[in-house]
């Protein structure tokens, strides 16, 4: 059974804070469903506490259009960021995000997302958190210069192992297994002693699929993939040293890209 931290405090500023406490409270008024997920989220499934600048709201994308009008119905400023998957509420410089699907691989938000999803108290308001097998999802390709959520991952395997589900994860990660895969040997490497608590079936999986693709021959396509992670930190892969994106194609001459 999932156990919750108590007690949890973020400590935003006060004006962050109190637009928190109205944006909580009319999300929950305006009978559209949501999932608080973040610093909130890890925070109840691990007991870690630490400051934040902001509310992650997960919605099917269906709805993210009704949330957005609901606020600016009522004088808050919005904003789409980027149509594929992230939307943003304004009160002066603080804002929260509205997530409905993920910028590294399109999953849908279903209504199986809100199947039995916990609930918690913030800031007296009763409010749904992503379950911890999406949690994880939301957090596994955050891997910049400037923010790496490895950490989180390790710790919501620690602390919620058991609800972890792996086969759903393992879906979700179909396309991106290696990047299951690196998480998993973090884990092993931070928490020796806990390898137990990720399921060996797993594990005999994703290093399986490694030693076939061994022997795979190179791609004909030079790709880079680093922008799933961060897409400011490989710019310069795709836009000097030929390498294809996410999609499309880059230099076809195989050369070395740093000479």
């Amino acid at each position: 059974m999932t156990s919750f931290a108590e007690d949890i405090v973020f400590q935003p500023p006060p004006e962050a804070e109190q637009f928190y406490i109205d944006g909580l409270k009319l999300l929950a008024e305006s009978d559209i469903p949501f999932l608080l997920a973040g610093t909130y989220a890890v925070g109840a499934y691990t007991g870690i506490s630490r400051p934040t600048k902001d509310l992650d709201i997960f919605c099917k994308a269906g709805d993210y259009p009704r949330i957005l009008q609901f606020f600016q119905e009522r004088g808050y400023r919005i904003e789409v960021e980027d149509e594929r998957w992230l939307a943003k509420i304004y009160n002066n410089k603080y804002f929260f995000d509205v997530i409905y699907s993920c910028r590294a691989a399109e999953i849908a938000i279903t209504d199986k997302w809100f199947d039995d999803a916990p609930v918690i108290d913030v800031y007296d308001t009763q409010v749904r958190i992503i379950k911890p097998t999406e949690l994880i999802w939301s957090k596994i390709f955050v891997q910049d210069r400037y923010r790496y959520d490895g950490a989180d991952v390790a710790h919501i395997i620690l602390k919620q192992h058991a609800e972890i589900d792996w086969k759903r994860l393992l879906r979700y990660m179909e396309l991106h297994w290696e990047v299951l895969l690196t998480h998993l040997v973090n884990f092993r490497y931070i928490y020796p002693s806990e390898r137990n608590l990720v399921p060996r079936w797993l594990m005999d999986e994703l290093i399986a699929r490694m030693t076939a693709h061994l022997d795979m021959p190179e791609s004909n396509v030079r790709v880079c993939r680093g922008r799933l992670f961060s897409a400011r930190d490989y710019v310069t892969d795709i836009s000097e040293w030929g390498y294809a994106d996410i999609i499309g194609k880059g230099l076809e001459e195989k050369h070395d890209p740093v000479a």
